[in-house]
């Protein structure tokens, strides 16, 4: 790898040098000879008949690379996680994969990004940074009702909670229940 890194090097400084001589050349009469640099580009210099350039193996014309793709948070992922469970059952007490209460829901959501949250919705409130209502960001960790109940900001004005028995793990606007706080992990 690094003598293919010398190599190109190497390659691209020969054809810097004969560029920078081409372009060092007194002017004479017009008729020169368009000049190529692979990888570089085709250039006409007044007054200089260069000819053209050998072709260096390896060298083609070299286009910027795709942008990298954003890094999700773990807020994100948590989301992620938590969205493919909607549908799953309400049971109390559990923590998943199958069934799910409010913090069970927020904890395996967050082991699936790979940290660890505590396990009752009174801990979640407690741990984390305070965030303030109008700063929620997707993945925060949302309390309703006091603290007894928790679920994970999921963007636009929603949140998906496991909610009671009888219903499923769910998306839910964050105004259908009282809020009590946010915390970011």
């Amino acid at each position: 790898m690094a003598s293919q890194s010398f190599k190109r090097s190497a390659q691209l400084a020969v054809a810097g040098a004969l560029a920078v001589g081409a372009f060092a050349a007194t002017a004479a009469p017009a008729s020169a000879d368009p000049i190529t640099i692979p990888g570089v580009g085709t250039f006409e210099v007044p007054g200089v008949s260069i000819p053209q350039l050998p072709v260096i193996p390896g060298i083609t014309d070299i286009a910027p690379a795709a942008p990298a793709a954003p890094i999700s948070s773990v807020g994100e992922q948590a989301v992620r996680a938590a969205e493919s469970k909607l549908g799953s059952p309400y049971v109390y007490g559990a923590s998943g994969p199958d069934a799910f209460d409010c913090s069970g829901l927020v904890q395996w959501a967050y082991k699936q990004a790979g940290l660890n949250l505590p396990r009752t919705s009174y801990d979640q409130a407690a741990a984390g940074v305070a965030v303030s209502q109008s700063d929620l960001q997707v993945g925060d960790v949302i309390s309703f009702y006091g603290g007894s109940h928790s679920g994970i900001y999921a963007g636009n004005g929603n949140v998906i909670h496991a909610s009671t028995a009888g219903q499923p793990v769910k998306l839910a606007p964050v105004s259908s229940m009282p809020y009590d706080g946010a915390r970011r992990y």
